[in-house]
């Protein structure tokens, strides 16, 4: 129970967390909640980008051959829309990334959105699973934090009598 691996990968160097001192193990403990905080913020991050591949797939479920010529509102910014005439109803600019566009046929664009979708899922599904190890990690460390605290305490009180 007081050892934990470090370094995920095929380096995993075991610690024996009895071995370390108050001040060790307060600097691991620090170290544990800023990995668990950049997991958080990475996990938050993600969401978004799933919401918005969601978001992107769904809107071109209402993109069919009758809406052709009608009005629409363009999105220029997250906030600001003009009006414009949908042209081709058959084919769509997807935005790729780091400004690049591609046009692709309606189905082909469903299809690139549900498979981003599924891969940032899996990307969220990985992080949530080294989270929790880092979790485990750290209960583990607070557990000894506390024990050797306790210990101590019980050390000054012996001496005290």
């Amino acid at each position: 129970m007081s050892q934990i691996s470090m370094k995920p990968g095929p380096q995993l160097q075991k610690v024996d967390l009895a071995s370390l001192n108050l001040q060790q193990l307060t600097m691991l403990k620090q170290q544990l909640d800023q990995e668990l905080g950049l997991f958080q913020d990475s996990l938050h991050t993600l969401k978004i980008a799933q919401s918005r591949f969601q978001e992107s797939g769904a809107c071109l479920e209402k993109i069919t051959p009758d809406v052709e010529g009608n009005e629409i509102l363009v999105p220029l910014t997250s906030s600001m829309f003009v009006t414009g005439k949908l042209a081709d109803a058959n084919n769509v600019l997807v935005d790729i990334g780091t400004g690049y566009y591609a046009e692709k046929g309606i189905e082909d664009a469903k299809d690139y959105f549900k498979r981003r979708v599924e891969y940032v899922t899996e990307q969220m599904e990985k992080i949530q699973q080294l989270g929790l190890e880092k979790s485990k990690m750290r209960e583990t460390t607070v557990d000894v934090i506390e024990m050797k605290i306790h210990c101590q305490m019980q050390k000054e009180t012996a001496e005290r009598a």
